[in-house]
């Protein structure tokens, strides 16, 4: 059987949507593995758009339903047409547009509110008990929407290689259990039927985040 798994975007490009590299690994082991992908996003403004060579914030507005549409070379829909039943599980890639346009995280950290449809369609899946998939920041929107599930953003202790690793006390304070998980491993809250992976929030090369991201695509689609 054909396995169908959702992928929610939140733009495209690391400071203000979905992370490129990241999505693409989502894409590319869905794909070998022979599942059918199908993107969605919000039809929603930017937060912001962040110009990538400067880093700095500029005047432009953007849709996040347009821009996603570029990683998905134009085969996307609009999050509000997203159901559960019609798929076997739901994959959110990182970037600060998880943290950004997908939430307030970025600005509020744990007091942060989740977009409606995002919260709305995460809490559908887990009802339905069908796996979720997140890496990167994208696992903090599991620790506001799911009570005392389990997740990891990689280690909890800053340093180089982990520059974002206070991500993971916040996690915990919002009553979570935190799993210290390198780049290239997954994490599965079997109970929960949630699967985490670290990405980009470790400071590696990019093979290695393909690889956790390959790892927690499997274990989404053991799952499913």
């Amino acid at each position: 059987m054909v396995k169908s798994v959702a992928v929610i975007l939140a733009g495209c490009g690391v400071y203000d949507g979905t992370e490129i590299h990241e999505a693409s690994a989502v894409m590319v082991h869905l794909s070998r593995a022979g599942a059918e992908v199908n993107f969605f996003a919000p039809n929603i403004e930017q937060m912001h758009v962040v110009n990538h060579t400067s880093g700095s914030a500029t005047d432009e507005k953007r849709n996040v339903l347009v821009e996603s549409a570029r990683i998905a070379r134009g085969k996307i829909r609009d999050l509000s047409e997203l159901r559960a039943a019609e798929f076997h599980g739901l994959i959110i890639p990182g970037g600060f547009g998880a943290a950004k346009n997908l939430s307030s995280w970025a600005v509020e950290g744990k007091d942060c509110t989740i977009q409606k449809l995002v919260e709305n369609t995460i809490k559908e899946f887990h009802a339905a008990k069908k796996p979720v998939g997140l890496c990167c920041i994208s696992p903090v929107l599991a620790a506001k929407i799911i009570p005392g599930c389990e997740l990891t953003v990689g280690y909890d202790t800053e340093c180089e290689k982990w520059p974002y690793a206070g991500t993971a006390a916040t996690v915990k304070d919002l009553g979570c259990k935190h799993v210290n998980k390198n780049v290239h491993e997954a994490h599965v809250d079997v109970k929960n039927k949630l699967v985490t992976t670290s990405a980009f929030m470790c400071n590696a090369p990019v093979h290695e985040v393909y690889d956790g991201i390959g790892a927690m695509i499997i274990e989404v689609l053991k799952l499913a």
